[in-house]
C-alpha cells in the first residue's frame, strides 16, 4: 500500500487525499503497481479515476516508472525530488506532503530472501536504522519526519561522544557545560537509553482521517485517537545552538524556537538512503563497475528496504510481548549483536564491512 500510495503522490502527481481514496479501488482491480498501470488506457480507469486528465496523467506516470524500472533506474532521484529533500521547500507545502517525501524505500521481501541477504555499511547508519524501526514502536504518535529527526540526534550525539573519546573531536568542559544550560528549557524523551532534548512541533497537524483507505493505512498518515495531544517533536541539535552563539536556555513555547537547529530528517534520510551496498562479486566486483550511478543508487535504495523490513519483523515480532521501555532497553544489545566488524579504536572509525540479515532475523530467538 505504501508503494502504491507513494507512486500515486509523487510520480503521478495526484494530490495525495485523492491518491488515498484511490488506492483501496485500485488494490481491488488488481492495480496495485505501476507495472499493472502501465498496461491500462485511460477508458480502463475511468471507473476510479473519473477525471480523465488525471486517468491519463496516472496511466502516463506508471508507463515512465515502468520503463525506468526495467532499466534498472526506478529510484533515481530528479532535480525536483532533490529539492523536496529541502525541510522548507516550495513544493512541500503540507504537513501530508512533507511525510510523503521522506518516505522509505519500501520492500515485500520474504523471510527466504532476507535469510540470504547481506548488506556492506559501516556503524553509524546501521545503528539509524534500527533507531528509525524503534521509534515507530515505542512513539507510534510520531510521524515520520520526527522519527528521523529523533533517530539522527541519537546517532550524532552518540557518534560524537565517542569521537570525543577516541580523541578525533575535541570539546572542552565549558563547552558540555554550555550545550547543558542551552537545553535546560526543553522536554526529554529516551531513545536507546539516552535523553535527548526536543522541541514540541505545536500545531503540526500531519494526520488524514478524512479518508479510509483500509486498515493497512500508510503510516504517515494515520490517525491515533489516543495520542492526538501528544505533539510532534523535533530533536534539538545543541552543539549548533552552542555555536550559534545563543547564551541562555531554550524557553519552552517561545515563539523565537522556530529558528532553532535540528536534526533535519532530511540529512537521515539521505544518510540511509547512500550507505548499504551489496559484497563485491567473485569476478572483482566487475559487474557492480557496470552500473551506473543511477542504478547503484537504486541498488542502495533496495538494500535498505530489505533492511528495514528485517527490522519491522524484529521489533512487530517483540512487540507482542515486550513493553515499549523494554524495546528501547534491548535494542542496543540487538545491534552489537549484528553490527559490522571493524578494527578497534580509531583505525575502526568509519570501517564498513558485512551485515547478515539472517543475524537479524535470528534476534527473534533470543530470549
Amino acid at each position: 500500500m505504501q508503494a502504491l500510495l507513494r507512486f500515486l503522490s509523487r510520480e503521478a502527481k495526484v494530490p495525495l487525499a485523492t491518491a488515498m481514496s484511490k488506492v483501496k479501488s485500485l488494490q481491488q482491480a488488481n492495480l496495485d503497481s505501476p507495472e499493472k498501470l502501465a498496461k491500462m488506457k485511460a477508458k480502463d480507469v475511468s471507473s476510479i479515476f473519473t477525471d480523465e486528465k488525471m486517468a491519463k496523467q496516472t496511466i502516463a506516470a506508471a508507463k515512465r516508472v515502468s520503463k525506468k524500472r526495467a532499466a534498472g533506474e526506478d529510484s533515481a532521484p530528479s532535480p525536483k525530488k532533490q529539492r523536496e529533500n529541502n525541510l522548507f521547500s516550495e513544493d512541500v507545502v503540507t504537513p501530508q506532503q512533507l511525510e510523503a517525501s521522506l518516505e522509505l524505500h519500501d520492500s515485500v521481501a520474504t523471510d527466504v530472501e532476507l535469510m540470504k541477504a547481506v548488506v556492506i555499511t559501516n556503524r553509524a547508519p546501521l545503528v539509524l536504522a534500527f533507531a528509525v524501526t524503534l521509534l515507530k514502536y515505542t512513539m507510534p504518535e510520531q510521524p515520520l519526519s520526527s522519527r528521523l529527526s529523533l533517530a539522527q540526534g541519537y546517532v550524532s550525539t552518540t557518534s560524537r561522544s565517542r569521537a570525543v573519546s577516541l580523541g578525533i573531536q575535541q570539546i572542552s568542559k565549558e563547552e558540555e557545560a554550555q550545550e547543558a544550560v542551552l537545553g535546560e528549557g526543553q522536554p526529554l524523551v529516551t531513545v536507546m537509553g539516552k535523553e535527548l532534548r526536543v522541541l514540541r512541533r505545536w500545531g503540526y497537524e500531519w494526520r488524514c482521517t478524512e479518508v479510509d483507505v483500509g486498515s493497512s493505512i500508510n503510516e504517515t498518515i494515520h490517525a491515533d485517537t489516543e495520542t492526538d495531544e501528544k505533539p510532534a517533536l523535533w530533536a534539538l541539535d545543541l552543539e549548533a545552538l552552542r555555536k550559534s552563539n545563543r547564551t541562555g536556555p531554550v524557553v519552552a513555547g517561545s515563539a523565537a524556537n522556530s529558528n532553532l537547529p535540528i536534526y533535519t530528517p532530511q540529512a537521515a534520510r539521505t544518510y540511509l538512503q547512500k550507505s548499504f551496498d551489496v559484497p563485491p562479486a567473485d569476478d572483482g566486483d566487475k559487474s557492480a563497475k557496470k552500473l551506473s550511478a543511477t542504478a547503484r543508487a537504486a541498488e542502495k535504495e533496495r538494500n535498505l528496504g530489505k533492511l528495514l523490513r528485517a527490522l519491522d519483523l524484529l521489533y512487530g515480532f517483540w512487540a507482542e510481548t515486550l513493553s515499549p521501555a523494554e524495546l528501547d532497553k534491548r535494542t542496543w544489545r540487538w545491534y552489537v549483536d549484528v553490527r559490522p566488524s571493524v578494527e578497534n579504536g580509531v583505525a575502526g572509525w568509519g570501517g564498513k564491512n558485512e551485515v547478515r540479515l539472517a543475524d537479524i532475523l535470528a534476534l527473534r530467538r533470543q530470549a
